[in-house]
């Protein structure tokens, strides 16, 4: 039995006794050294390192050192020898005399105490810091001498009394290495199994992570990766979406040159939850290219559906999302195409992560390289400068294939349904001033927001001034909506918006889109003013800003350089 034992005695007196004891065991190999309380805890940890597979050790000394490390600790108890031994020493003895000690003493004492009818008392502590209060005690009490284990003894002697040391004898050391190669049997056996299953899972496992039921790591194996690469963010994620949501969970993680995908599961025993997470490293290449975005932030805007013509799409979206038909999704700017996009990704998606796919910059030959079966969702900008259809119908396809949803994004009607030989399901966005029983919602959550992350007093707007929120034309929709709710939480003082701060804002708002301010610069600095303008009011759409400009996306590109 190739099996490693270290005492530690916390006194040097029994040094002598487990010379004796260690020859009984040639096939052990078996250390020992000197130190009680704090010293023996970190030997112990010293040794547990060294790869030492049991301490053994005594008293309060023992207990410590089963706090300081992860490797099975044996309680040195006293005999029934080393008892009678010491007591009927004690017994001789004229001095008032207590016996002090942890539960593994005071019990085989308290016995032999009763059965023999000695005139000792004997008082038990369950932690080191109960010995000095209570010898304190008992000195005020009239004791003059206090037996028990080493801190007991020390403790007395710093108070003025006498200190009676109970030593083990030789029965109790080899008892405890006895105890030693059993539980070490015990556990080696176990060990061995959970070898054979470690290996086996992790054939098809690169990448696993156990946490206990602390969320601590048990259990780290990474072969992609030099250490964990999760950080204690990402980990309490992962471990509050699998408490309060479900027993497995899907997710992605960006960084600078990968991505990696995690898939987590709770399990249960004796009581005790556990937490298990694959990972998967893949190359972060195929999602980062021009004209594409990954989105792996959550969905945090709520979806106003008040209105019977919102509630009705989004019914219909839902169902033909479910029934994995493409969809062509048209609304003028602001209409909130994009979030609604999100929202039925973050409901029905299944963990598979949404893209964003700009026509007007990405590269049409990367499509195929596009890892469909990650992919739960992709939203599509500028379709119509395609100009090589037959790759882009292929993709379509494709995806329905791999049941990767698609949504064609649009602010102007396309000449019929068939796009690119495929047949779209069109659902019409309506403007804010046809679904105006939505304004209550939004406003609220975006004064919500602004509360939160800037601090505003307002947290309620009152009947009056919603209507006249309501009765508002907003150009750009809902994007303009969010800006008036920031101007009116931000000048609102109170704890509630009164109608007339929203008429304030509002009068500032239509006064600042009438006046003409006089450009300042250089004709070069005011024709690039402009044209920044003009981008910034087209969400920086380059041919959209050059068709309202009368250049070309050349010529404009060109001036932006200068």
């Amino acid at each position: 039995m190739n099996m490693k034992v270290h005492i530690i005695a916390p006194y040097e007196s029994m040094v002598p006794i487990i010379k004796e004891c260690v020859s009984l065991f040639p096939e052990l190999t078996i250390n020992y050294s000197v130190g009680d309380l704090t010293t023996g805890a970190e030997m112990a940890r010293s040794e547990e390192k060294k790869g030492t597979d049991v301490i053994i050790s005594r008293g309060g000394t023992a207990q410590l050192i089963k706090k300081a490390v992860k490797i099975p600790v044996i309680d040195m108890h006293l005999s029934g020898y080393d008892m009678i031994r010491s007591l009927t020493l004690i017994s001789n003895l004229t001095d008032k005399t207590a016996i002090v000690g942890f539960s593994n003493i005071t019990s085989g004492a308290q016995s032999i105490i009763e059965l023999l009818d000695y005139p000792l008392n004997v008082f038990t502590v369950s932690d080191s810091n109960e010995v000095a209060p209570l010898i304190l005690k008992l000195k005020n009490l009239g004791y003059q001498q206090i037996v028990g284990d080493v801190i007991t003894v020390k403790t007395s002697a710093a108070y003025g009394l006498k200190g009676f040391l109970i030593q083990s004898g030789k029965e109790s050391i080899i008892k405890s290495i006895e105890d030693a190669k059993l539980i070490y049997g015990y556990l080696n056996h176990k060990n061995n199994l959970a070898k054979i299953f470690e290996q086996f899972i992790l054939k098809d496992t690169k990448n696993m992570i156990i946490l206990d039921d602390s969320n601590q790591i048990l259990y780290e194996h990474l072969t992609d990766f030099p250490s964990n690469p999760l950080s204690k963010g990402q980990l309490y994620m992962l471990n509050t979406d699998l408490m309060m949501n479900r027993n497995t969970v899907q997710t992605h993680f960006t960084f600078d040159d990968y991505s990696i995908h995690v898939t987590g599961s709770s399990y249960q025993m004796n009581d005790l939850h556990y937490k298990i997470y694959v990972l998967e490293k893949s190359s972060i290449d195929l999602f980062e290219q021009k004209g594409l975005i990954k989105h792996t932030d959550s969905i945090r805007e709520p979806i106003a559906i008040s209105s019977k013509a919102m509630a009705t799409i989004l019914n219909h979206l839902k169902a033909l999302y479910e029934k994995n038909a493409p969809i062509l999704l048209q609304g003028e700017k602001g209409t909130g195409k994009d979030f609604i996009t999100n929202y039925i990704h973050g409901e029905l998606s299944n963990e598979r992560i949404l893209i964003t796919i700009d026509f007007e910059e990405f590269t049409i030959n990367q499509l195929e390289k596009l890892p469909l079966s990650k992919i739960g969702t992709i939203r599509v900008k500028n379709l119509a400068t395609v100009t090589q259809h037959e790759k882009v119908a292929g993709f379509i396809k494709d995806c329905i294939k791999w049941k990767t949803r698609i949504f064609i994004i649009s602010e102007t009607p396309f000449a019929n349904e068939m796009i690119l030989g495929t047949k779209m399901n069109k659902i019409l966005l309506p403007n804010l001033s046809e679904r105006k029983e939505d304004i209550d919602k939004l406003s609220q959550f975006f004064l919500s927001y602004y509360h939160q992350n800037y601090g505003t007093t307002a947290i309620k707007i009152k009947s009056d001034a919603l209507k006249c929120l309501e009765e508002y034309h907003y150009p750009n929709n809902i994007d303009d909506l969010k800006n008036v709710i920031k101007q009116i939480a931000l000048n609102e003082k109170d704890y509630v918006i009164h109608k007339e701060t929203i008429q304030r804002v509002l009068s500032n708002e239509k006064t600042a889109t009438n006046l003409l301010v006089p450009p300042i610069g250089t004709l070069k600095e005011i024709e690039k003013e402009i044209i920044l303008a003009i981008l910034k009011e087209e969400n920086n759409n380059q041919s959209k800003a050059a068709e309202r400009l009368g250049i070309n996306r050349a010529t404009l590109w060109r001036k932006l350089k200068e």
